[in-house]
């Protein structure tokens, strides 16, 4: 008999919720998921956060504000990552 904690994936239930980046974690298009341990802490997770945020302002034109409003940072942070971006 196995132990409840330690159950084959094809018996345990899963609910793909995703995160606050993306809906399903099944369709993440990130390459590290961004509950995973990362090896620079928080910084990683703001990195993933940064590329996702210029790749909405690039590819879908979204603004300041509208990603401000989606990511929940201020529009002077989304600008800040916009104006680093531009300087690399």
């Amino acid at each position: 008999r196995v132990a409840p904690n330690d159950r084959l994936p094809e018996y345990a239930e899963y609910r793909d919720e995703g995160c606050d980046l993306f809906a399903s974690c099944l369709k993440c298009p990130l390459p590290r998921c961004r509950h995973d341990k990362q090896p620079h802490g928080r910084r990683a997770a703001r990195s993933l956060r940064d590329i996702e945020i210029l790749k909405q302002h690039g590819s879908a034109g979204k603004s300041a504000a509208g990603l401000a409003k989606e990511f929940g940072v201020s529009k002077r942070t989304i600008q800040r990552i916009i104006r680093r971006s531009n300087h690399d």
